[in-house]
């Protein structure tokens, strides 16, 4: 097959063009590498099944060509990361709406299925126990920017299941629940990595907030799995699917876990969420997915725990550094 990958350069799509170059497919990736890298592809960079274009998915003439050519799109494309969605809000919800506008669009004008990341910030601030696909989103103000991804990605699902519904386009939509590994930054607030990084330095480790919330973080390696199980079976079509590890830990004992597993001598500091990110800042103090539905319908569940985690991305850390 033919597979056109939006943000193929960054960190996910990154893994996911290799398994499916890998699988042997041909894959072209548009991406403006404004948060992905190229040397994340290097691997596959002389590969005659590999193509890259280097333009925004708000290029829509260019978009629209590749989508014609392609059999297949996984729209990974997107303005990620907590600090650049605070720190450029107005870029971040354009990249993310209108840029899944034009996928969207453009598949539904050549009438091809389309796989759309999206995010469990989508719940926002609903800590319930286990996150099933149909449960209730809880957010704070409008005005409060750090909910701009979460209500970005809301409009995409809901495009895309309109698409769906009323153009009969063949679409699925992943939630993705803190996705880590290798090839993620810190740079953008990625906690995993973040804290890797200053561990394997011997330098302070900065937890915002007091550190009692908690996440569920599932490897790149499992998250890449699920998305091809999910877009090559017909029971997905038109679903909502949750994408993630279940293991629940609070952000106080990840960062004493890291350090114990790199052997670090780093301490632990605390910084306010308004120091962090700026004023008005708001956080959720739990997010755990439910993930029967994937389970359900293609048989996937994680296979890597949060050791395997911090092992993978420290031997990559130590290898560039």
């Amino acid at each position: 097959m033919r597979f056109l990958v939006t943000g193929g350069s960054g960190f996910i799509g990154s893994h996911l063009v290799e398994q499916l170059i890998a699988a042997g497919h041909y894959v072209c990736v548009i991406d403006d590498l404004s948060t992905g890298d190229a040397l994340n592809l290097k691997a596959v960079s002389n590969s005659k099944q590999y193509e890259f274009v280097n333009a925004s998915i708000l290029d829509q003439p260019t978009l629209n060509s590749l989508i014609e050519k392609s059999d297949f799109v996984f729209h990974f494309a997107a303005a990620v990361g907590v600090f650049n969605i605070v720190n450029n809000p107005i870029s971040s919800l354009v990249t993310n709406i209108r840029g899944t506008e034009y996928v969207l669009e453009s598949c539904a004008l050549h009438n091809k299925p389309v796989l759309i990341a999206s995010s469990s910030e989508v719940y926002g601030k609903n800590t319930s126990d286990s996150l099933k696909e149909g449960d209730d989103r809880i957010l704070g103000s409008p005005v409060t920017l750090r909910w701009s991804y979460s209500e970005a990605k809301a409009i995409d699902e809901s495009l895309a299941y309109a698409y769906h519904i009323e153009r009969n386009l063949e679409t699925r939509i992943v939630r993705f629940f803190n996705t880590v590994g290798p090839r993620q930054l810190g740079a953008y607030g990625m906690v995993v990595p973040r804290f890797v990084k200053a561990a394997l330095s011997n330098e302070p480790i900065a937890i915002y907030g007091d550190g009692n919330q908690t996440r569920c973080f599932a490897h790149v390696y499992d998250v890449v799995d699920a998305v091809i199980a999910v877009a090559f079976d017909k029971n997905t079509i038109g679903k909502v699917i949750n994408i993630g590890n279940d293991f629940e830990i609070s952000i106080n004992n990840l960062a004493k876990k890291i350090i114990s597993e790199t052997s670090s001598r780093s301490e632990i500091v605390y910084v306010p969420y308004a120091e962090a990110y700026g004023d008005g800042f708001e956080d959720m103090e739990r997010r755990v997915p439910n993930i029967d539905l994937i389970k359900q319908l293609v048989g996937w569940g994680p296979k890597r725990d949060l050791s395997t985690i911090i092992a993978d991305i420290s031997m990559e850390m130590k290898k560039l550094s």
